[in-house]
């Protein structure tokens, strides 16, 4: 099936950037999500990254209309027509996901491909609550979309060929460069990245360093755009703290346990940059 119409459910960061880097690869897009203040600050973020894109002579102004004129969006999944591609890009709940691939599996053509994002929910477990299971597969984009190159794709334990092969074409369309992972906790990126960012809560927690050491350390010793306390900020610690948990349950290794002080910092709502608080303060 030739893929020319997605819908991306989840207006925040990750579907927005989604959303975009589909209008600029010339597909059509349905933008979902329950929220309609979400819905707006999504669309204005997509207008806001085309723009940015012309300015910088990656993408022609007669482009970008056109990328406009082909975004929708809606409050609810039951109202997308003729979608050949589904993208969920919601919080990291296996309930929800699991709810709104009962939707998706209900508006997405025959023939068509159910992805998730999930940065470490198991695609088997998600995929077993659809009528058509071969059909779903992990699409897990890096934040933000619009300027990070990788994609993970993740096999489920039914996902068909046909649906690998589909979704690696249509990361390739969007400019992205493909990875494949089985469908263990973490898959890959997350899979060695959340333990290094947990060592590092641990490191803080213990006393080793001040905050701003371990991560000039860890970026001059290891030449690292960002150091793992202000990445894990930027990433959310609800969310690291969210796949250290995954990680922990799924292999069942305490190596894996969660930071006592990461945890608190989560129950403290101190999340990182989008709090205005984290190990550091914005």
């Amino acid at each position: 099936m030739a893929i020319e119409h997605i819908v991306v459910v989840g207006a925040g960061q990750m579907g927005a950037g989604i959303a975009q880097v589909a209008l600029a690869a010339g597909l059509r897009v349905t933008l979902a999500d329950v929220a309609r203040e979400a819905l707006d600050r999504g669309a204005e973020r997509i207008r806001g990254g085309l723009a940015k894109l012309v300015e910088k002579g990656k993408l022609e102004d007669a482009r970008r209309k056109a990328a406009l004129e082909s975004l929708r969006t809606t409050s609810s999944i039951a109202e997308v027509k003729d979608a050949d591609f589904g993208v969920e890009a919601v919080t990291e709940n296996e309930e929800l996901k699991k709810r709104l691939f009962r939707e998706l599996d209900q508006v997405v053509k025959p023939g068509g491909v159910l992805a998730t994002n999930t940065s470490s929910i198991p695609i088997t477990r998600v995929a077993a609550v659809t009528r058509r299971p071969e059909a779903v597969i992990g699409m897990h984009f890096m934040n933000p979309v619009p300027v990070m190159q990788l994609v993970e794709i993740i096999r489920g334990a039914a996902t068909s060929d046909e649906t690998y092969q589909a979704t690696r074409a249509l990361a390739e369309r969007m400019g992205k460069t493909t990875v494949v992972s089985k469908d263990y906790p973490g898959f890959i990126v997350n899979r060695i990245l959340i333990p290094m960012l947990n060592e590092a809560c641990f490191a803080l927690m213990e006393g080793l360093a001040s905050a701003e050491d371990i991560d000039t350390a860890m970026k001059l010793g290891t030449n690292q755009p960002m150091g793992p306390l202000q990445l894990a900020d930027f990433i959310g610690l609800d969310t690291c703290l969210s796949i250290a948990e995954v990680l922990h349950r799924g292999l069942g290794d305490d190596k894996y346990r969660p930071c006592p002080l990461l945890r608190q910092h989560v129950e403290a709502g101190w999340l990182g940059k989008k709090s205005g608080r984290g190990f550091y303060r914005y």
